[in-house]
């Protein structure tokens, strides 16, 4: 096979339309099925599921709130070693918030954090500065903590997105539209203000708006 060929083909590939593959189920490896179930209740996430087909083989989803992806753990499922899986990201919009509500679940969670390089690129904790990124910069500031069983999750803040990484709004939840609807009001009136007049058509520019701050497009002015 010339490298030419192979070349080719993967430039064919790339112009074909790529099919989609959403994340739907991450496997956290655990050594106590019921102990990890009151943990992801006692955080408030939902319970899609929980079934077993004998003392060998037993399932437990959870879906985090605003997710389309969930976790599972059970019995009989995987073979990686209880406590294994590290740095699975929960993006929020307002980390503060989120590590408050946490706390308030009873779990040890880290004060909010950033990188020393601007984003999160270590395994470890040598890089970690206290305390947010400058001006809360989307991508920049984490907290972490861990399940009963030592799997790690990392918090996220993220309130625009690059461009390109998603094709639309949405909300996982009413205080998320409601905080993305009192950003869109403050920048409406900054909009009329420079105007000089009320617009009428202001669920147009609230909607441009908010897409767009989720999108990474260019925001209205």
């Amino acid at each position: 096979m010339s490298v030419q060929a192979s070349s080719d083909r993967a430039g064919a590939a790339s112009r074909a339309t790529a099919s989609e593959m959403k994340l739907e189920v991450v496997v956290l490896p655990v050594a106590d099925v019921d102990r990890a179930k009151s943990f992801y209740e006692n955080l408030g996430w939902r319970l899609d599921a929980d079934f077993a087909t004998g003392e060998d083989f037993r399932v437990v989803q959870f879906t985090p709130p605003g997710s389309q992806a969930s976790i599972i753990f059970g019995t009989g499922i995987t073979s990686a070693e209880p406590g294994s899986i590290d740095a699975l990201q929960l993006t929020v919009s307002d980390i503060d918030a989120a590590r408050d509500e946490l706390v308030g679940h009873g779990v040890d969670v880290s004060e909010v954090f950033h990188d020393a390089g601007g984003v999160f690129h270590h395994a470890g904790t040598e890089a970690r500065v206290a305390g947010p990124a400058a001006d809360h910069a989307d991508y920049g500031s984490f907290a972490s903590f861990s399940d009963t069983e030592g799997n790690g999750w990392m918090l996220q803040e993220i309130r625009t997105r690059l461009a390109g990484r998603i094709t639309g709004a949405t909300f996982g939840t009413a205080s998320e539209l409601e905080q993305a609807l009192g950003r869109a009001a403050a920048a409406h009136g900054e909009h009329e203000a420079r105007t000089g007049e009320a617009d009428a058509e202001w669920p147009v520019w609230y909607a441009r708006y908010m897409v767009a701050e989720q999108t990474g497009e260019e925001l209205p002015q």
